[in-house]
Parts: C-alpha cells; structure tokens; sequence
C-alpha cells in the first residue's frame, strides 16, 4: 500500500469534498505548486488511492427514495455459497451495498427503491432469488439523520511525513 505523507492527505480530503475541484485550486488549498500537485494527484489515481470520481445524486430525484437495510442468512457459509451469493448480487442493480458481516446473520445489504411496493418486488424478485438464502428480515429506514460517503482522512501527525 502506498505511504501517504500530510500533503497526500490534503490532497484526498479536498477531492472528497470537491472531485471537480481544478488542479490549480487544489495546489493552491493544500499549499504546492500546479506540477507537483498534478502529479501526486495522477500518482494517487495510478496507485489506486483515489478509486475513481463521480457525481452524488439525490435519491428522491431519481425515484430510489426509499431506504431498506436487510439482514441476510444463508443456507450455507461454504466458500462456493459465498462466491455464489457475492456474484448474484453484483448483478442486483437495486442492492446499493453489502457487507459480509459477523454475528447472527451473514450479509447486510443496503436497498434502495422508489417505495415500499417496489421494495416488496425487489424483495421477491431479486433477494429472496439470490442463491443460498435461507431468511432475511427488513428494516425501513424513516430518516436519513447521516449518510456520508467521505471517509475519514487520518489526522497528519498520523501519517508519514514527506521526505
């Protein structure tokens, strides 16, 4: 994994918090000159630091205003079953993410739809059809109080200082 110095660090936040932000006003908010600014931001996408760039939507705009976190548990946890399971839900449009999990279930998946009816086709259509599931139980989200995407950037003195 790539060392990342405070000025990488400068860099990441301010991409997180504008990926549309100009090289020029980037160097300039994490104090370096166009070049080298250029460059470490190039050398951070190249290394995979920076996975990609993309536009936030509002879900209500888009008809995908309604929110369900459901908890999956499988017929079997057998490496084959999970590969099976992981690889239908790549698939699954609906499913915004999923995260294996330990505890009393397997899977956590985040649904979004445009309201309660489409959640109970993609409910039918979809989650109860991927391979190995044995239950699952829903829970409705009423209100978004936080749902940030932007990870926490350690703080400098954390990090490797640059040369």
């Amino acid at each position: 994994m790539t060392e990342l110095d405070a000025i990488d660090l400068k860099i990441l936040d301010e991409v997180q918090k504008d990926g549309r932000i100009s090289v020029v006003e980037l160097a300039r908010r994490v104090n370096l000159t166009k070049t080298p600014c250029g460059e470490r931001l190039r050398r951070l996408e190249r290394e995979g630091v920076i996975k990609g760039y993309g536009a936030r939507l509002n879900p209500s705009a888009i008809g995908a205003a309604h929110l369900a976190f459901v908890q999956v548990q499988l017929k079997s946890t057998t490496a084959d079953a999970l590969a099976d399971f992981n690889a239908a839900v790549l698939k699954a449009r609906e499913i915004q993410s999923c995260h294996m999990v330990a505890g009393g279930f397997d899977y956590l998946l985040k649904v979004r739809t445009a309201d309660i009816a489409g959640y109970r086709e993609t409910l039918g259509a979809v989650i109860s059809k991927l391979p190995h599931v044995l239950q699952t139980h829903t829970y409705v989200v009423m209100e978004d109080v936080k749902d940030e995407i932007a990870l926490p950037i350690p703080k400098a003195r954390r990090a490797k200082t640059a040369p």
